[in-house]
């Protein structure tokens, strides 16, 4: 039941997302809206799953992991359900709210819940969740091909309504039961009352999830329309962005095992960050092997699957993991937000985005310095406990 219940998940963490940015240019254009409304639909899923990052781990104290994520995946519904059909631009944006913030629940609840439950099976049930998100990503822009017609969008949005559906129902059950399952602190030296803050590995990994979310959530907003201003067709945007978002599928299978077994785990941050800096700079000078490129940058963006798997491994007790994930996530989707909202606010169609990928490149090496940091084989629990006052 924990397979299933993490694989359902896991499969709609992105779907949701991922859909818009191919159809956006069709969105806009049926509100009949600009650049400014395109840089709030894709900087909104880091701005809400910061919000509601921050707010997770007091709802799951409150009622429970399980049921908090319950109740995030019956928000997604309503928002999928919903919001491909309402008339005003307000409303969609509200919706789009409602999507993201259930999404934003499970982002930050799932590694807790693993940690939690999973037991000897720990690493077999985070494979799962990283590489099944990937897939969910994957999916996401394939739906486009249902936008051939005028309101064509409106299908392409609904479609995934039914995962969601399918992923509240599992989790009736698993909610059902385990009813209150809030991980107590079994380790004396990882008390609440020593903030966060003073780890520094908690420190750089926040740092490292939140440039690494800022990478793959331009990609998954403007990455089409970069290609399509540069010359190529939409059909060869969504398939290069589908293809970044495949590969995540192979790094969420690689990157558990790899990091469980590693002894020098620092040298995949650095890796990935190269990786991405190269596919940028190959996407501003040779637009036309534009899959090429989105190979790389897909390899690079194996940042996400072990910034997730960092969260779990670099916690020793299960409370430590939850507030880990509740202090990581929302302060990096926050910093994440900052590149998709300014690039919606200066693009215009068929723009020059030489200073824009540029701009990229360099925070991708920016990610490699400080991943290299948050990949040390250090326990923050360890910190902690070095942190608490006499």
């Amino acid at each position: 039941m924990a397979f299933v219940a993490i694989f359902l998940a896991a499969l709609n963490l992105r779907a949701g997302i991922a859909s818009v940015g191919p159809v956006l240019a069709d969105v806009l254009a049926w509100y009949s809206a600009g650049g400014a409304l395109a840089g709030l639909v894709t900087a909104m899923p880091c701005f809400f799953f910061g919000v509601m990052g921050l707010a997770a781990v007091p709802l799951a104290r409150r009622v429970g992991l399980s049921r908090a994520l319950l109740g995030g995946m019956v928000l997604t519904t309503v928002g999928l359900g919903v919001r491909p059909w309402v008339g005003s631009v307000w409303a969609f944006l509200v919706l789009t709210a409602c999507v993201v913030a259930g999404i934003a629940l499970s982002n930050v609840l799932i590694p807790a819940w693993v940690k939690t439950h999973g037991g000897r099976n720990m690493v077999t049930l985070m494979t799962v969740n990283s590489s099944v998100l990937g897939l969910s990503g994957a999916l996401g822009p394939l739906s486009a091909g249902l936008a051939h017609e005028p309101g064509g969008w409106r299908h392409a949005l609904f479609i995934w309504v039914w995962l969601s559906v399918a992923q509240v129902l599992a989790w009736v059950i698993v909610a059902w039961r385990t009813g209150y399952d809030f991980p107590r602190s079994g380790t004396r030296g990882s008390g609440p009352a020593v903030p966060l803050r003073r780890s520094p590995t908690a420190v750089a990994l926040t740092a490292y999830f939140g440039l690494q979310s800022l990478q793959a959530y331009t990609q998954m907003g403007w990455l089409p329309q970069i290609l399509i201003d540069s010359g190529q067709s939409r059909g060869i945007g969504s398939l290069a962005l589908s293809i970044t978002l495949v590969l995540g599928i192979l790094g969420g299978l690689v990157m558990p095992a790899a990091l469980a077994r590693a002894e020098s785990p620092q040298v995949y941050p650095v890796l990935f960050a190269a990786l991405t800096a190269l596919g940028w700079v190959g996407v501003l000078l040779a637009p036309s092997w534009s899959v090429l490129w989105a190979f790389v940058l897909g390899v690079g963006g194996w940042s996400f699957p072990t910034a997730l798997n960092l969260i779990v491994v670099r916690a020793r007790d299960p409370e430590v993991a939850a507030r880990l994930s509740g202090f990581v996530q929302p302060v990096g989707y926050f910093l994440a937000m900052l590149a998709p909202l300014a690039v919606g606010f200066v693009y215009r169609p068929e723009m020059d985005w030489t200073v824009v990928i540029l701009v990229l490149a360099g925070l991708a090496v920016a990610k490699g310095v400080v991943g290299r940091r948050a990949a040390r084989p250090v326990l923050v629990d360890d910190e902690l406990a070095v942190a608490r006052p006499c």
